[in-house]
C-alpha cells in the first residue's frame, strides 16, 4: 500500500512538473512585451538561485562549492547560453516551436556522449536520430526562410547547448562527489551573474513593471525553476529512470497545445509533421533507454554466469560487491 501510495505521489508530481514546464513556454512568449530577453532570464535565475539555496539552508544541507571550474562551465551552457537563447528565440519564434527545437537535445547528446564519454550508440539510436532529423528538417522548413529564421537557429543551438551542459555534468558527477541540488543552485547563480553581464552590456528596452511582468517572474522563478525542479528530483527519486525521462515528452506536446490555444500559434502542415516526427523519435530513444537499463551488458551477464558455477571462497559476511560499487547515475 505505501509503494502504491508512493508511485502515485511520484506519478502526480510528474504530471504537475511537465504542465509547470509546458507552461512556461507561454509564459516566457508573452512576458517579452514587458522587457528584454537577457534581462528577463538573468532576472528569472537569479532569484531561482537564491530559492534553491535557501531550500538547502532549511534543508541544512551543504553549501559548499564543489568543483569551481566545472561548476562555472556547467553554469555557462547550462544557465547562461540555454537559458539566454531560449528567451532570445521566442523574441521572434513561437511558443510551441521553439519548445520543440530545444527538446531535441537528446539527438545531440547522443553524438556528444558518444565522442567525449565512449558511450557507444546501438543501431536503433542512429535510426531514432535519423527519424528526428529529418522531422527537424520540417520544423525548420530551409527551403521557406521566414523571418523568424533566426529564432529557430537559437532554439536548435540552445537545445544543443543543453545537450553540452549533460555531459559536462556527467563527467563532473564522475570525478567528484556533489549533492545534485547543491550543484545546481551553484551553476544557476554562475550562469545567471554571466546573463547579469550580458544585459547590462546589451542595450535592452525599458522594463515595464506591470501585473503580468511580476507574474510572470514569479512562476518562471519560483515555480517554473524552483519548484518544478524539486519536483523533478522526487520523481527521479522514487521513478524507474527511463519512466521519469519519458514525461520530458509531455513537455513540448503541452507547449504545443498552449501557445496553439492561447496565442494562435497554429503548426503548418510540415511544422505538424515534423513535431510528430520528433516526438516518435525521443519516445524510441526513451523505451531503447528504459531497454538498456533493464538488459545487462553482455560481458556482465557472461561473468554472472560464471560466477554462478564457482564455489563460494568469500570469508563470511564479505558484502559480495566488494568495495567498487557503484550506485546508478543518470
Amino acid at each position: 500500500m505505501n509503494r502504491n501510495r508512493s508511485l502515485l505521489l511520484a506519478s502526480a508530481a510528474m504530471v504537475l512538473m511537465s504542465v509547470i514546464w509546458g507552461y512556461n513556454w507561454v509564459v516566457m512568449k508573452q512576458v517579452m512585451r514587458y522587457v528584454g530577453p537577457f534581462d528577463f532570464s538573468a532576472l528569472r535565475t537569479l532569484i531561482g538561485a537564491l530559492a534553491l539555496f535557501a531550500v538547502l539552508a532549511v534543508r541544512r544541507r551543504s553549501l559548499r562549492l564543489v568543483a569551481p571550474l566545472p561548476t562555472l562551465w556547467l553554469g555557462l551552457l547550462q544557465t547562461a547560453a540555454f537559458t539566454g537563447m531560449i528567451q532570445w528565440a521566442l523574441v521572434s519564434g513561437g511558443a510551441g516551436k521553439t519548445a520543440v527545437l530545444v527538446y531535441t537535445m537528446p539527438f545531440w547528446l547522443m553524438p556528444m556522449a558518444w565522442m567525449f564519454l565512449g558511450e557507444r550508440m546501438r543501431g536503433a539510436q542512429w535510426l531514432a536520430n535519423g527519424v528526428a532529423l529529418a522531422g527537424l528538417l520540417l520544423v525548420l522548413e530551409p527551403w521557406e526562410m521566414h523571418g523568424s529564421a533566426m529564432s529557430t537557429v537559437l532554439g536548435v543551438v540552445a537545445g544543443s547547448a543543453w545537450a553540452a551542459s549533460a555531459v559536462v555534468a556527467k563527467r563532473l558527477r564522475a570525478g567528484a562527489e556533489v549533492d545534485l541540488l547543491s550543484l545546481t543552485a551553484w551553476q544557476m547563480l554562475l550562469g545567471s551573474l554571466v546573463l547579469c553581464a550580458v544585459a547590462w552590456l546589451v542595450p535592452s528596452r525599458p522594463v515595464e513593471v506591470t501585473p503580468y511582468f511580476v507574474g510572470a517572474l514569479v512562476y518562471c522563478a519560483l515555480f517554473a525553476t524552483g519548484l518544478a525542479w524539486l519536483l523533478w528530483l522526487y520523481v527521479l527519486d522514487r521513478l524507474p529512470a527511463g519512466m521519469a525521462g519519458l514525461s520530458s515528452l509531455a513537455v513540448p506536446a503541452i507547449g504545443v497545445l498552449a501557445g496553439w490555444i492561447e496565442l494562435g500559434e497554429r503548426p503548418s502542415l510540415a511544422e505538424g509533421t515534423g513535431m510528430l516526427l520528433i516526438a516518435v523519435a525521443l519516445l524510441a530513444i526513451s523505451a531503447l533507454g528504459m531497454r538498456g537499463r533493464r538488459r545487462p551488458h553482455p560481458a556482465v551477464q557472461s561473468a554472472q554466469n560464471r560466477q554462478l558455477h564457482q564455489p563460494d571462497t568469500r570469508a563470511p559476511g564479505l558484502d559480495p560487491r566488494g568495495t567498487g560499487g557503484c550506485p546508478e547515475t543518470r
